[in-house]
């Protein structure tokens, strides 16, 4: 065993307790919360199959609630900064609603189950019932940190030989200004907004042999992209100077500048982290992370149900280990992006939030 990681294991970080939220909605009929995050605001969002529900965790806790279009497993959603506009995701649209339900506009695509319907299908209605639609792939949407920009993830009206391409509207009227194909077979995808509006950064799960991300950016009339092959985005920086990234065997993480995408360090999981306790398997990197300091991120270990997970303390600068966070309770599932100086974790039940950060820091 590497003498740098029985290091970083007896190093200890305190997590501080920041925030408790209980879950809006039912795990029966919901997806667990998640916080979307820009310069100075954050978002408690929960998807359920008739509603979303939009908590404030910054102010004075407002709720607002959407009813949705079509139940979950269609597709996604994404929320303005502001939490007065929803962009479903969907099989076949983007659709944008206010919170009585009104659609804003909707920009129809092609299928995500298009190996077996290349129909434009202009209603739910029409596919509700179908197995194949229940179960297809999806893309994602995602508001700039300005939410003057919508990025969407979507198919084409290709037919049978569909494309993925990556749009930029304007989330007023769903006009688009720019549009980039993806060259991708995505099954799923994420978006991570940078602080700076005119990027964006877009994972692409493809299977367990590839997982690009793309990292973009639009100057008001050229969108540019990069493209990292065989790469998991896991978070941008506060102050956006870089981002973080795995590869789909959880093998090393990846410190890129964001300017220009070039890879600065990288650190190997087998190298830093000792193996799970009792295992005889290897340590593996979570497919999500957190970097809530510029001088340090929040990575998990183990992430699988019946192994409690372990979180570290990374130093990008030097892309070493500092130590493990420890929690004043029992936690659940991997470190997630809360914004500047806080991440989140989501209880085993998914009813709970909880929100933390590191004392004595910004």
């Amino acid at each position: 065993m590497p003498n740098n990681a029985v290091h970083g294991d007896s190093n200890r970080f305190a997590a501080r307790l920041v925030a408790t939220a209980a879950a809006p909605l039912g795990p029966a009929s919901a997806d667990g919360p998640q916080v979307l995050h820009w310069p100075g605001r954050r978002l408690l969002v929960q998807r359920g199959d008739t509603e979303l529900a939009v908590r404030d965790l910054d102010g004075e806790g407002v709720e607002v609630r959407f009813p949705a279009p079509w139940p979950r497993r269609y597709g996604s959603v994404a929320v303005s900064p502001t939490g007065d506009l929803a962009v479903f995701a969907g099989v076949h649209a983007l659709r944008a609603v206010d919170s009585t339900g009104s659609v804003q506009w909707e920009v129809r695509h092609g299928c995500w189950s298009a190996a077996v319907c290349t129909e434009a299908h202009a209603s739910f209605s029409e596919y509700a019932d179908d197995h194949h639609h229940g179960h297809a792939d999806s893309g994602s949407a995602a508001f700039s940190s300005d939410g003057k920009l919508l990025w969407a993830h979507i198919r084409d009206h290709a037919g049978h030989d569909t494309g993925e391409e990556w749009l930029i509207l304007d989330p007023d009227d769903g006009t688009v200004l720019a549009r980039a194909e993806t060259m991708t077979v995505g099954s799923g995808s994420a978006h991570f907004p940078h602080p700076n509006p005119a990027y964006m950064g877009l994972t692409v799960g493809e299977g367990e042999e590839d997982s690009p991300v793309l990292w973009g950016h639009w100057d008001g009339a050229r969108l540019t992209v990069q493209r990292f092959v065989e790469e998991v985005l896991l978070d941008v920086s506060p102050s956006g100077e870089y981002f973080l990234t795995t590869d789909p065997g959880q093998w090393s993480l990846y410190l890129h500048r964001a300017e220009d995408g070039i890879e600065l360090r990288r650190l190997d999981a087998e190298e830093a982290v000792p193996p799970p306790s009792g295992e005889d398997d290897r340590a593996r990197w979570d497919y999500e992370a957190a970097f809530p300091y510029d001088d340090a991120a929040v990575v998990g270990t183990e992430h699988h149900a019946d192994v409690v997970p372990r979180h570290w303390l990374v130093d990008p600068r030097t892309m070493a280990v500092r130590g493990r966070i420890v929690y004043p309770f029992p936690i659940a599932g991997s470190p997630r992006s809360a914004g500047r100086a806080a991440w989140y974790t989501v209880s085993g039940d998914q009813t709970t939030l909880h929100l933390w950060d590191l004392p004595h820091r910004e």
